[in-house]
Formats: C-alpha cells, sequence, structure tokens
C-alpha cells in the first residue's frame, strides 16, 4: 500500500535552503513533499533564541499555507565575544557574508589560539497547520576561529571555523562530510528520526 503523501512547508524563500533540504533529509522520507513559503512570508525574528525564531517563522508559515511547516535557525557563538554574534549571526555587519567574517576576525584580532572556541548552533521547529509545535531541536557543532578564512565550500562563517578533531575549515571539507559532521547535519538526522516515526 502507498503512503499518503504529506506536504511540509519549509519557512524560508530561499531555493538553496530547500536544496540542502532535500538533500539532508535524502530518499527515505519519499512519502513527504517539501515546498518553500509563498511569497508574502517575511516574519519578524524577535525570539532571545534559537528556538524561539525558529519557532516564530515555522508558525508564520503555517499561518500562510494553513500546512505543516518546518523552520531552522541557526548561527555561529564564540566565547570571547560572550556568545555573539549569536542569533544576530546573519545580522552581525550590513553588507555580504565576507563583511561578517571580518568583523568578527577583527574582533579576535587580539585572542589568542587557546581562547577561540565557538560553535555553530541549528535549531529546529515542527508546527502543525494551526500552528502547534510537533517538534523542536537544537544540535551545536563545536570548534575554534581561525585566524584567517580559508577553503572555498560551503557559506556563512564556514570558511573561519575550524571543528574539534580537524585542523581545516568547515569551507576545506567535502560537502558530504561536512552535512554528516555539522550542526545542521545533525539536528536534521534527528529530525529525519522523528518524521519517519510520525509521518
Amino acid at each position: 500500500m502507498t503512503k499518503t503523501v504529506t506536504k511540509i512547508v519549509l519557512a524560508s524563500g530561499n531555493p538553496g535552503k530547500l536544496r540542502e533540504l532535500k538533500a539532508l533529509l535524502d530518499q527515505s522520507l519519499s512519502h513527504i513533499s517539501f515546498s518553500l513559503a509563498p511569497e508574502g512570508f517575511d516574519p519578524q525574528e524577535t525570539g532571545s533564541t534559537f528556538g524561539e525564531n525558529a519557532l516564530i517563522k515555522a508558525r508564520a508559515a503555517a499561518q500562510l499555507t494553513g500546512c505543516i511547516s518546518l523552520a531552522d535557525d541557526s548561527g555561529i557563538c564564540v566565547s570571547a565575544l560572550n556568545g555573539a554574534p549569536g542569533i544576530r549571526s546573519a545580522r552581525y555587519a550590513p553588507g555580504t557574508d565576507a563583511d561578517r567574517r571580518i568583523k568578527l576576525l577583527e574582533a579576535l584580532a587580539d585572542v589568542p589560539d587557546d581562547k577561540r572556541q565557538a560553535y555553530f548552533a541549528c535549531a529546529l521547529a515542527v508546527v502543525d497547520g494551526e500552528g502547534k509545535l510537533l517538534y523542536a531541536g537544537e544540535s551545536h557543532w563545536h570548534g575554534k576561529i581561525a585566524k584567517s578564512e580559508a577553503g572555498a565550500n560551503g557559506f556563512g562563517y564556514d570558511s573561519i571555523f575550524i571543528p574539534d578533531s580537524l585542523d581545516e575549515t568547515s569551507a576545506q571539507i567535502d560537502p558530504e562530510t561536512k552535512n554528516r559532521m555539522s550542526h545542521r547535519g545533525m539536528a536534521f538526522a534527528e529530525l529525519k528520526k522523528h518524521l519517519l516515526l510520525s509521518l
């Protein structure tokens, strides 16, 4: 008997995020159809944590579509900066990802190697069509901030983040390995277990 296809809206307007989601969740969820949030999706991320912002985005998508909705919120937290950029990672500096990386490296210019600890965080939230929370989870990927950029893979802060147990940045490792190790990879692996059991 064929499973009924369940539609889940990704609370984002970014096609790249949709491609990444499909790659992370692979074919074992073939009974689930993923699509982007419709035009007009632009929630204000007013939460004080990654989890709160993920829930805000998921509920905004559900309100627009009436469908089960999935959202993520992620960023990088640096110990020497008391957790900054944190939930403001995408808004840490005006301009491009490169501008934000430059600002972070400048903020850590005088910080020695043994004090440059950091972690990426990824929080996920899934709500039903009425906004009721069905799933929430958060994963962290620990490492440190490099002294300079290296690597061409990835995006955001990848080229200045050196994961624990590696001596290269997350922009230097191949995408498949990164998806397995990263905060997003771990978060979506846990979500996949939940979706396989519940949908």
